[in-house]
């Protein structure tokens, strides 16, 4: 995809979502990241309805050492590998006791130190926790890069290298948010839904599906 596609691609779908923000719920950074721990290979939807009475309970890392590893497995219980993120949840609120004064710290690398945080937790916790313009490249935005022409590449990092390349400085705040949207409600995995999609114009999946 040209630069004038990029350009024409975020602007189509910052124009139709001004203020794109993750559709996890949460009140503190903290709380941001438990729920972007608990969500890999989990739906938004099943972690907001596991944290809308955990988080009554659990504001802060001490709050959370508190409650345990036993009681945290019985709010996730309905989270997929719920056994392994309770552990790690648990892990990562004390190290962050321990060595971050009980703040969660805004710099990638010890992000990626705490147990259960990769790249992809530690850039949705900098861009919405933080405000840091940073890409995170689940599954929807590998897809939806993939397939639109806008930055292919056979790993998540190299999709996010190109994505944070191409993408406009204007646009970089929002860029992971409008993909993952996308990617969740119009170009899906398994049938894209092209009709109702309004950057097709500048899509090289549909110009070929199209031909």
């Amino acid at each position: 995809m040209n630069k004038s596609n990029r350009l024409e691609l975020y602007n189509i779908l910052s124009k139709s979502n001004p203020h794109p923000k993750t559709e996890l719920n949460f009140d503190n950074n903290f709380q941001l990241l438990i729920a972007v721990l608990l969500s890999a290979q989990a739906t938004d939807i099943s972690v907001n309805k596991a944290t809308a009475i955990l988080f009554k309970k659990v504001i802060t890392p001490q709050d959370l050492v508190n409650l345990g590893e036993g009681d945290l497995k019985e709010h996730i219980k309905q989270i997929g590998l719920f056994n392994s993120k309770a552990k790690n949840a648990i892990l990562t609120a004390h190290i962050i006791i321990d060595k971050h004064k009980g703040m969660v710290p805004n710099n990638r690398d010890l992000l990626e130190a705490l147990p259960g945080v990769g790249r992809k937790t530690a850039n949705v916790v900098l861009n919405e926790g933080f405000g840091i313009p940073t890409i995170a490249v689940d599954t929807h935005v590998f897809r939806v890069s993939n397939r639109t022409g806008l930055a292919r590449g056979k790993t998540p990092i190299d999709v996010e290298l190109k994505l944070i390349k191409n993408t406009p400085k204007t646009y970089m705040q929002g860029a992971h948010h409008w993909l993952i949207l996308h990617g969740r409600y119009i170009c899906k995995a398994r049938k894209p839904l092209c009709e109702n999609c309004p950057i097709t114009n500048v899509c090289d999946y549909f110009k070929k599906t199209t031909k």
